[in-house]
């Protein structure tokens, strides 16, 4: 009586080793490192590590080594955060914009569990030091945008049904349509009702012309505001997990405003230009009928506006946009099958689709530019020291006949390189902002405060786990020093899985394990008692053992049931710290209840299976 058989014994110990193993990386130091990646026209190649070992040992900057981080990274560790900050200078100074790096910290791990991937969890904001940004978003410039478009398709509206008009304009507030006769704004006024019902107008008589007068109704201003800050919040986490951010928190705050964290991030220059970042394309017609060399003596044609391609060379491109960024659907980079140039392919929504096809059957046979887009942030060296500067960069990376219409699908060329057009379409996939951004506050953690947490957290979880470890030791003797074992093996699992899972460890992370610390404790508090229980009515030692456990269980297994239920309520309406809670809540209470009930009975079975026993440590 109570005996496992072989097989079980050694399927838990097998399972008791996996989660020593993946535990192990979280008792390895971290490496202050820079991660390298290139910048906007530059590449990583193999020779890239030796050039910036090169540029780093001239400096005289020690630095442990160089190893690369997939096909397009390399991460430069250091003894330490000073020599990382003297590294990164060196690095700006001595290569200019050709490469990127952002500060972070990188577990030291051996080479073998680099091999196998074996790395330790993630810590949070609150543990591992990172920042917290708020940013506001620029409600008045996306009205401003749509209204933009709304003239654009005032116009195109207006010329489709041939009625004749003198101006359409725009202000901050509304758009002004002139025209010469009554008749036309009546045409005009009736036609745009129609078309477009979230337009109010209202016609007025300004001198000799008449204007019709064409605002956004409340509830079409208010729908915008919400679009602008949702896709800005979409926008923002795709920029951040495509970066490889770990668990980083994006979220609503108020009407007009997104929290920011980014745990483990030491640069907050570089994430703000990760942040703000845009890169998008604008497709619009070349201005056949303009005379380039006016426009460059400084006389641009009405309705056209004068841009350089990448060899400097001056195009002139109509300023109506045909399709912009924000129409984009999705995006790939690869290659023109009949060039063998990079290439993006892109495919449109269905009212860029459809602008799109209209505009190219109309002007088979003639030119369309690209405007490629792009707003950075880059280190310029000033009198020996780096200073960070905004750059916005508008340039016509193609110009081509328009062979045939063509709508939602096609692709785009005149990129520099493949990487260009990778990185072109991870932000277009990640989609444009939808308005401008502004961060407003910034606060950062920095690494010595996260550690002083985690210490304090390690200090809450021993003393927690050592006062239950001397209570059940005197309480249950050789059966409580049975139940301490399994709870040390617990809090490794726990580590364990949160580690395989890269799971963010914070600080009510920690409170969730010192709960689960208590709750393991008790489901084997619920089977000693029954064994007692047991004893108490003459059976015997064997007999007790074995309906100890067995009766027990059905009570553990519902309260568990119950407790995991509140975990899983936690994790799908929290936010932020409360998830923290709940994952670490939930990993525990299944870790307790293969450690309790199958790892303590197990250790039981050894001790006092098969024998003839009068009595029990109990």
């Amino acid at each position: 009586m109570n005996r496992y058989p072989l097989w079980k014994n050694l399927l838990i110990l097998f399972v008791i080793l996996i989660g020593f193993f993946f535990a192990l990386p979280n008792l390895y130091s971290q490496d202050p490192s820079i991660d390298i990646s290139a910048a906007r026209g530059g590449e990583i190649t193999e020779a890239s590590a030796g050039e910036i070992a090169r540029v780093l040992e001239s400096a005289g900057v020690p630095f442990k080594e160089i190893e690369p981080r997939g096909v397009d990274r390399l991460l430069v560790r250091f003894p330490s955060s000073g020599d990382q900050l003297r590294g990164q200078e060196v690095i700006a100074a001595g290569l200019g914009d050709r490469y990127n790096g952002a500060l972070t910290l990188v577990a030291d791990l051996p080479g073998w569990m680099r091999a196998i991937n074996a790395q330790p969890m993630y810590l949070g904001l609150d543990l591992r030091g990172g920042i917290h940004v708020l940013i506001d978003v620029d409600m008045d410039a996306a009205i401003e945008q749509s209204l933009e478009r709304y003239m654009g398709d005032v116009r195109s509206l207006l010329r489709r049904d041939r009625i004749r008009y003198l101006t359409v304009s725009r202000d901050a507030a509304q758009i002004t349509a002139r025209f010469a006769e009554a008749e036309s704004r009546d045409q005009a006024e009736r036609l745009i009702g129609r078309e477009f019902r979230e337009l109010t107008m209202e016609a007025v008589r300004v001198g000799d012309s008449y204007d019709l007068v064409i605002r956004l109704n409340p509830t079409e201003e208010q729908e915008i505001r919400t679009f602008a800050l949702q896709q800005n919040i979409t926008t923002l986490r795709n920029r951040v997990n495509a970066l490889g951010v770990a668990e980083p928190i994006v979220q609503r705050q108020g009407d007009r405003r997104i929290v920011v964290q980014l745990p483990g991030a030491q640069d907050p220059s570089r994430l703000k230009e990760i942040l703000g970042a845009t890169a998008t394309l604008e497709y619009r017609l070349v201005d056949t009928e303009g005379n380039v060399q006016d426009a460059l003596d400084g006389r641009v044609p009405l309705g056209s506006r004068l841009y350089e391609d990448r060899e400097g060379n001056p195009v002139l491109l109509r300023r109506s946009v045909i399709v912009t960024g924000d129409q984009i659907k999705s995006a790939s980079s690869g290659f023109d099958q009949r060039s063998g140039q990079p290439a993006v392919f892109v495919n449109l929504d269905s009212q860029g689709a459809r602008r799109m096809l209209d505009v190219t059957t109309e002007n088979v046979g003639k030119p369309m530019g690209v405007v490629f887009i792009e707003s950075r942030t880059v280190t310029r060296i000033v009198d020996g020291e780096p200073v960070r500067q905004r750059e916005r960069t508008e340039e016509v990376i193609s110009v081509a006949n328009i062979l045939e219409p063509f709508g939602r699908r096609f692709q785009t060329t005149g990129l520099d390189s493949s990487d260009e057009a990778h990185n072109l379409a991870l932000l277009l996939r990640a989609g444009a902002l939808a308005a401008p951004i502004e961060i407003v506050e910034e606060r950062t953690i920095g690494p010595s405060l996260g550690q002083e947490n985690i210490d304090q957290g390690f200090r809450s979880v021993m003393f927690g786990l050592a006062l239950v470890l001397v209570f059940m030791a005197l309480y249950y003797r050789v059966f409580g020093l049975v139940a301490n074992v399994v709870l040390v093996i617990n809090l490794v699992m726990i580590v364990a899985i949160l580690s395989l899972l890269q799971a963010t460890l914070t600080l009510p992370g920690i409170a969730g394990i010192v709960l689960t610390v208590g709750m393991a404790v008790d489901a084997n508090v619920l089977i000693y008692e029954r064994i007692r229980e047991e004893i108490r009515n003459g059976n015997s030692p064997q007999a007790s053992i074995h309906a100890g456990y067995d009766k027990a269980l059905s009570t553990i297994v519902d309260a568990n049931i119950t407790t995991l239920i509140a975990a899983v309520v936690l994790f799908s309406f929290g936010t932020g710290p409360i998830k923290g809670f709940a994952v670490t809540l939930f990993i525990g209470i299944l870790t307790s209840m293969f450690t309790a009930i199958l790892g303590s009975r197990a250790l039981i079975n050894l001790i006092y299976g098969g024998r003839r026993l009068t009595k029990l440590a109990i």
